[in-house]
């Protein structure tokens, strides 16, 4: 057994060695030096409370370099993940083997944001108005309930045989608005507190960054906390922090949140002699604007500024309407809060919603930026923070802990400056671990001649067509990754039943659903947008194959960027070298990460915009990639192929 009080960086590092229990114990395991000097960077940065921000390239192993230290530091340490598949992963797969392999005993918990786990009281009231229910949904219901008499953890991920897309999970998963808390009647049976519970006396906590953020937003209002305090919280693919922390330090309000509340209200008046008859007019009517005010909103942009809603009368009275039928219905809940905890916990959510609007309507903050979205059936009002760099430098100060950013894309052309500013790091350690594979021999990178300005009209079509003879070289096996759903959707309709191999198209099914499928079919081709840019990892020959049609730049229509890149100009910042170029190389490095997965994988990468050689700025995109030879001639694909 490894003692981790003594345990220094060095010996850190050298457990990962040729002669280290790592490389004895893990079924084909490969000692990797990236592997070993990120380990050591990790267990001095949290020893030492520092700031690190390491890029590891894929294959380097990061997960092994960043737990080790971790586990072995003798401190109370937070990872996140992205999403809640690696979060699952990280936790039953590589978590118990590096425990089992050091011999630690260190107490460790699992927690997810609460929409993730079965509320007994939501459950109960859902089986008792079951009339209401679909005979599928009524089918999923009692799959539930037998479920609820089986699980420890009250996870719904245990229960594949509900879709995650269920209709039925929103009635019997609880929010932060609509949970009883103590005065619960299943409270002491609740799995929500139980995970918490637990992830208060864990030494090492797996969390995801959603649930990260609504903790630390939570902190900075001096609303209490989700996470215990820690020494060191170890970030993995880093690069979605900036975005992920917009949406948590934004206020927001929601057709979706007020015809929940509106809902809740019925429910809970239920149980409560006359609240029904006394609630039934106001919800009707609050539901009435809410829908007039999606209709007022027909033919704007999905997403703009609220002076785009100001121009428009029906909606700027449809606004002040909802505020003031907002208040009065936070009266009428205030007078029957004292006869229920569930109709209480209503008249609570009517006055923070009340006052979040109130807040929206009234200019928001000094440094906020008001936008909306347009949804088909709803609409969301937003005040996001202009400089998400303040309130992250003063979280981070506050935590008085080591904060460990890493991924395999943090960097621009071996630069951290861009990361590092939209957090607000001033002088952070940094290390830039190239993958240990082999790109020269591994990888080719095409640039197709010929290629239409990604601004034209045929530029989708001129890039099919460059792309099937590499794909006739390749045999399929391929992934075609697009900037746009419309170039996503043009694609597919062009290409049905036109080319030999099966064709899976992002949107007909399931993305894990889609995955499998491609990879048995063995000469697929997948058509995917934004979510398949990231986090899918398929080994092997199956993917041979990454084509991307146009540099990743944001939406032009993000209301958000429009300011940001307007405030960066004031301060004397040129917008598109100094955010939007870094924000879209960062985005391609991670299209092209899809391609080489392991030693032994090989692919070309097919990049179909003509900028990278006709722009001054697209040196910084291709030296952003890994060092792959590069190639215009069709011959020498069809040769790597051959």
């Amino acid at each position: 057994m490894i003692d981790s009080d003594d345990t220094q960086p060095d010996d850190v590092a050298a457990l990962l060695g040729p002669d280290g229990p790592f490389a004895r114990e893990v079924p084909d395991f490969v000692p990797r030096a990236a592997q070993r000097t990120m380990a050591h960077a990790v267990a001095a940065a949290i020893a030492g409370r520092d700031t690190l921000l390491a890029e590891a390239g894929t294959g380097t192993g990061k997960t092994f370099a960043y737990l080790v230290p971790a586990l072995l530091s003798g401190e109370r340490v937070i990872v996140s993940t992205g999403t809640k598949a690696l979060q699952d992963q990280l936790y039953f797969r590589d978590l118990p083997r590096v425990l089992s392999v050091l011999g630690v005993h260190v107490k460790t918990a699992l927690l997810k944001g609460r929409a993730n786990y079965l509320c007994l009281y939501r459950l109960d009231q859902t089986v008792r108005e079951g009339a209401s229910l679909s005979p599928e949904q009524a089918r999923q219901l009692a799959a539930i309930r037998a479920w609820s008499a089986r699980t420890r953890r009250g996870d719904r991920a245990e229960l594949a045989e509900v879709p995650e897309d269920s209709a039925l999970w929103p009635l019997v998963t609880s929010t932060a608005e609509n949970c009883l808390g103590v005065e619960c009647p299943f409270y002491e049976d609740c799995y929500v507190f139980k995970a918490r519970r637990e992830a208060m006396e864990a030494d090492l906590v797996v969390v995801n960054h959603h649930l990260l953020f609504a903790d630390l937003a939570l902190k900075q209002g001096g609303f209490g906390e989700i996470l215990p305090s820690a020494a060191a919280y170890i970030v993995d693919e880093a690069h979605q922090v900036p975005e992920l922390a917009g949406q948590f330090f934004s206020e927001t309000v929601s057709a979706r949140q007020l015809g929940e509340l509106a809902q809740d209200a019925l429910r809970e008046g239920n149980g409560v002699t006359g609240a029904t008859s006394l609630l039934l007019e106001p919800v009707e009517a609050l539901n009435q604007v809410l829908r007039e005010l999606r209709l007022a909103m027909e033919g704007l942009p999905p997403r703009g500024s609220f002076g785009q809603l100001d121009e428009r009368a029906a909606v700027r009275d449809g606004l002040r309407a909802l505020a003031e039928l907002l208040s009065t219905f936070a009266d009428l809940l205030g007078s029957q809060a004292e006869r229920s905890r569930g109709l209480a916990n209503t008249h609570e959510r009517a006055l923070a919603l009340g006052g979040h609007l109130d807040h929206l309507l009234d200019a928001g903050g000094a440094h906020d930026v008001r936008w909306y979205e347009r949804f088909p059936r709803g609409f969301a009002l937003h005040a996001t923070p202009l400089d998400l760099a303040a309130p992250l430098r003063t979280l981070r100060e506050k935590s008085a802990a080591a904060w460990i950013y890493t991924s395999a894309t943090l960097s621009v052309a071996g630069s951290f400056d861009h990361f590092s500013r939209q957090l607000g790091l001033d002088e952070p350690q940094t290390l830039l671990l190239e993958s240990p594979f082999d790109y020269a021999k591994q990888a080719l990178c095409y640039l197709p001649d010929g290629l239409s300005d990604p601004a034209a009209r045929d530029h989708t079509d001129r890039l099919l067509d460059a792309v099937k003879p590499v794909l006739e070289a390749s045999q399929g096996r391929a992934f075609l990754l697009f900037t746009s759903h419309r170039a996503l959707r043009h694609a597919a309709q062009r290409l049905d039943g036109q080319w030999p191999w099966p064709l899976f198209v992002q949107g007909t099914a399931p993305r894990h659903q889609l995955l499998e499928e491609f990879r048995r079919s063995g000469h697929g081709v997948l058509l995917g947008a934004a979510s398949f840019w990231e986090g899918v990892d398929v080994v092997g020959e199956a993917l041979s194959v990454v084509v991307i049609d146009k540099l990743p730049f944001a939406a032009p229509d993000d209301p958000v960027l429009v300011a940001r890149l307007e405030a960066l100009e004031e301060q004397g910042i040129n917008p598109f070298m100094g955010w939007q170029v870094p924000a879209a190389a960062i985005a391609l490095k991670q299209g092209a990460g899809r391609l080489i997965r392991s030693v032994t994988d090989r692919g070309v990468l097919v990049l179909g915009d003509p900028r990278l050689t006709s722009k001054g700025y697209g040196k910084l995109f291709l030296a952003s990639l890994p060092p792959m030879p590069r190639t215009r001639d069709l011959r020498d694909v069809q040769a790597f192929f051959a």
